[in-house]
């Protein structure tokens, strides 16, 4: 079918994404492929030391995402955007969105980069027997209980960003598992919130005498390919003002990134997982059963479908790593190289790289710009140290800070796979790590000694993501899984690159960990004297 035509019968999946600066809408033809888009630049802002974005931040933001996409369409296809056949949103997970029973907001949106929730984490990681990362958003409600917050006692519904712009675009108060997962603990039996840690909380804060227990202020879970209401006439206008979009447009459940990220790397299946490697790192795997241990080192959430997913999220990757290129970029112009190629200069000293020990010769590099929690630390100091005798060269240079790029990631994917036995058939990469063809597979593999692929679809992103899960909802046959509906009708034929670990590689990585962990303390004397 002429994608025109598909667009005028409305045959196409729309997926809306906000990104921590960034909100993307992409339309997908009935293939999944991508045939327009649209996007917003927005920053959050630190208002009375909470990070937010305001209710005008969401609404003009996604209004002016979803009108450049209008106008993709127009200057592509010259037809006017009128209906889609179903439409799925995702966001930045976590956080807290609290609203009374007027559904007027009670407190700005504090947001997944807030960190004054400590307590709250700490007192219900131990009541639960479960991590509770600061970040989520029963930690949110809890850490306000704990300071007395006044509008605690009007709380009438709480939930997440992409929850509550579907809420205002349906009616609809549900959330997709895999963002629910990062509001509270998810039972995997029930693809529902675990009731015995609901009673714990409700027994946590009874003296409170709230109005509300906790199950009747969380968003409804729904699981991937489920129903999630229709676009109202109401929620029609506030995504296209203009009122050319029509009403009835059926909605799959809100998700959120981790979600959207895994959809779109197809790493759903069991011992699979994904690598997301930029100016910070997250590792996901789709786990085959429950941890033995609670670690604090790894978030659990869920996939789409329900299923559980091992998560080390690490602040820190490639903005050392960016740091020293750029150097190399200052030295070239001062050599008179003043147009200086800069993927050239990424694949040279990338590659450069591989050329150089396994063990980075003796070099030690940390790369913390901020503080990391994975290994204890709530500030960072960029660090490159070296002996004597070590192997001084570019080679190691540029390997040593290939290496520290992975070093915290490294540290909590030891717990899964050494500790808790996970195992992994394969990796999916994404993210400027894997930018230059080869290199940063090569070296991901060696530190979690697992094949790694790299789809062309990679830079695709969460958008595209949330596309494919409406489409999903709307084509799926009969008893078709999320995972065989993206290897069967998504990825099929997709091409891509699969490096497998060299086993000396991975002696080198682990040699170079065990020297990363014992010099930790230069990293605190760092700290300490500048």
């Amino acid at each position: 079918m002429e994608t025109k035509q598909m667009i005028a019968d409305g045959k196409t999946a729309l997926g809306i994404e906000f990104g921590s600066t960034r909100i993307k809408v992409v339309l997908i033809d009935k293939d999944h492929h991508p045939i327009a888009s649209g996007s917003h630049d927005w920053e959050n802002r630190l208002e009375n030391n909470i990070w937010t974005y305001t209710l005008e931040d969401i609404w003009s933001g996604l209004q002016d995402s979803y009108q450049n996409l209008v106008n993709d369409v127009k200057e592509k296809y010259d037809i006017t955007l009128t209906k889609v056949g179903s439409i799925g949103f995702s966001a930045m997970m976590h956080g807290y969105m609290a609203f009374n029973k007027d559904g007027e907001l009670l407190v700005p949106f504090r947001t997944w980069r807030n960190t004054m929730t400590e307590e709250a984490s700490e007192k219900l990681t131990e009541a639960f027997s479960y991590h509770i990362p600061q970040r989520w958003s029963i930690a949110h409600l809890y850490q306000a209980i704990l300071k007395e917050e006044e509008h605690v006692k009007d709380i009438d519904y709480l939930t997440t960003l992409a929850g509550y712009v579907h809420w205002k675009l349906t009616g609809e108060k549900v959330l997709g598992v895999g963002e629910a997962s990062g509001m509270f603990p998810i039972d995997i039996e029930t693809k529902d919130y675990n009731q015995t840690m609901i009673k714990t909380f409700d027994n946590l804060i009874k003296d409170k005498k709230f109005g509300w227990k906790l199950e009747n202020i969380l968003p409804k879970v729904l699981i991937a390919g489920d129903k999630a209401g229709i676009l109202s006439e109401e929620g029609a206008k506030l995504l296209d003002p203009s009122g050319n979009l029509e009403a009835g447009i059926p909605l799959c459940p809100p998700e959120g990134d981790a979600g959207t990220g895994m959809v779109a790397t197809n790493s759903v299946t069991r011992k699979t997982g994904n690598v997301s490697a930029g100016t910070s790192v997250f590792a996901m795997i789709v786990l085959e059963k429950e941890l033995k241990k609670v670690y604090d080192e790894i978030d659990l959430v869920t996939t789409p479908s329900g299923d559980l997913v091992g998560m080390v999220h690490c602040n820190n990757c490639t903005s050392d790593l960016n740091a020293w290129v750029n150097l190399f970029k200052e030295f070239a112009q001062n050599f008179g190289v003043e147009d200086v190629d800069m993927d050239q200069l990424y694949g040279t000293l990338y590659n450069k790289a591989l050329e150089g020990d396994k063990d980075c010769g003796g070099l030690l590099a940390y790369n913390y710009f901020s503080g990391e929690h994975i290994t204890g630390f709530e500030e960072g100091r960029p660090l490159f140290v070296r002996k004597p005798d070590s192997n001084f060269n570019l080679a190691n240079f540029m390997r040593v800070h290939l290496y520290t790029a992975l070093g915290a990631l490294k540290t909590g994917l030891d717990i899964l796979m050494k500790e808790e036995n996970v195992k992994v058939d394969k990796m999916l990469g994404h993210g400027g790590l894997f930018k230059t063809e080869g290199v940063g597979q090569k070296i991901m593999a060696a530190a979690v000694n697992a094949p790694v692929s790299v789809m062309k679809t990679a830079g695709e992103g969460g958008a595209w993501g949330m596309a494919i899960l409406a489409a999903y909802m709307l084509d799926k046959a009969e008893d078709e899984t999320l995972d065989t509906y993206l290897s069967d009708k998504v990825f099929a034929g997709e091409e891509g690159t699969t490096i497998a670990p060299d086993e000396k590689d991975v002696e080198g990585f682990d040699e170079f960990i065990k020297q990363y962990q014992k010099g930790l303390v230069l990293e605190r004397v760092a700290i300490d004297v500048m």
